[in-house]
């Protein structure tokens, strides 16, 4: 959990400088989302691939590989490497960590502790994916450019790039994530070998599917997780804009706002591992429907303090809603697939979902959509889609 909270920090934070780049190149506001679809696309481009080398090699090995390719796009970006190429690498180095890692939680987790477990590694993962954002900020903003200066041998290789001292930074954190994963023991659980034919894999990755989505308890958490991280990709985007536009904050600043949504979720895990069992997983669903209620309250909120409390309030729902439905996929994955494949194909659901939000986001802004307007339309979309899922579930269990 630790080695994958430095690694997804890293990439999070990557984002916030990649962003402040593109800003710099003067490029228009559309393109920014596509950093998160160029990161996303490999995992829906490699979803059938990734969960068999998961499973073909001990999952620590993997994660050391692909954390190795993450910080070589790093690398690449601090010697002028496009930030969306060097995105499409973190992408490719993410897609083949995700099965490893969250594979391994399984294998060394009895079903009893799946819950716990998640909480444990949802907290790790999303507070990283938030606190990575409020470190890119701290990253770009003027205190930190203006105190921090490379050695002069550096920047007669780098060339003197605005945030040269910030990409070499984050390099560090990626240095850091492979000497902690040279820690992490084997599980010993092996898998037997299978075709690695183009026509093959991708014959078995759509029997996959079909087997989580058919399982009435798979197919519904696989629905709604899927949900969960498209919306919370777009989220994570309409908040900095909202803060920007509505409470006057600079990037930088926004980028700390974030901060609460990240001890909202560690909260939510937190209350989620202590009072639902796997059994009552299904339970949770209707807070489903909660967090879409609360997001038309940002058109009212007009100070920081004030915003602070609901985007905390936000990670708290979405942190106990999300940790039990990722631990039931979990288990019903482990039983009708394995534990790589299983993750394999929850990956590439989640990611075409952030894709399908992400061109759907970009579209809006292309046509100049106010702030409000995404929210309202992301709060709408919420809310009728997850009233849906329980209505499916409902009438599934009658």
């Amino acid at each position: 959990m630790v080695t994958q909270f430095v690694s997804a920090l890293a990439d999070n934070a990557l984002l916030l400088v990649a962003m402040a780049v593109l800003i710099e190149q003067g490029l228009a506001a559309f393109w920014i989302p596509w950093l998160k679809l160029m990161f996303t696309l490999s995992y829906v481009v490699l979803g059938p691939w990734v969960g068999i080398w998961a499973d073909r090699w001990p999952k620590p090995y993997v994660m050391m590989a692909a954390n190795t390719v993450k910080a070589l796009a790093c690398l690449g970006m601090l010697l002028g490497l496009h930030p969306l190429l060097a995105f499409a690498m973190v992408g490719v180095g993410a897609a083949a960590y995700a099965p490893a890692k969250y594979g391994l939680v399984t294998e060394l987790a009895q079903p009893a502790q799946l819950i716990v477990a998640n909480a444990w590694i949802e907290i790790s993962t999303v507070s990283a994916v938030l606190l990575g954002v409020v470190l890119g900020g701290a990253l770009v903003s003027p205190a930190w450019l203006a105190h921090v200066v490379l050695p002069s041998a550096w920047v007669q290789v780098l060339g003197p790039a605005t945030y040269a001292a910030s990409l070499v930074a984050l390099l560090g954190l990626y240095v850091l994530a492979g000497v902690l994963n040279a820690l992490i023991a084997d599980s010993g659980v092996r898998y037997p070998p299978v075709n690695w034919a183009w026509r093959s894999v991708w014959a078995a990755f759509w029997q996959d599917q079909k087997t989580l989505w058919r399982d009435p308890l798979g197919g519904i958490s696989l629905s709604v997780t899927t949900l969960f991280w498209g919306v919370g990709a777009c989220l994570q985007l309409v908040v900095l804009a909202w803060a920007q536009a509505q409470l006057q904050l600079d990037l930088s600043q926004a980028a700390y706002l974030q901060a609460a949504t990240a001890v909202g979720v560690i909260a939510g895990a937190a209350i989620a591992a202590k009072t639902v069992a796997m059994e009552h997983a299904m339970k949770v669903l209707p807070v489903g429907v909660l967090l879409g209620v609360l997001l038309p309250l940002m058109g009212w909120i007009n100070d920081w303090q004030t915003a602070v409390m609901l985007t905390a309030m936000v990670g708290v729902v979405g942190g106990f809603f999300v940790v039990p439905m990722n631990a039931l996929l979990q288990h019903r994955g482990v039983r009708l697939l394995t534990a790589g494949r299983s993750i394999a194909v929850q990956n590439v659901n989640e990611n075409s979902s952030i894709l399908l939000m992400m061109a759907a986001y970009s579209g809006l802004l292309f046509f100049n959509a106010q702030v409000m307007d995404l929210v309202m339309a992301l709060a709408g979309f919420i809310t009728l889609t997850m009233a849906g899922v329980v209505w499916r579930h409902r009438r599934h269990a009658s």
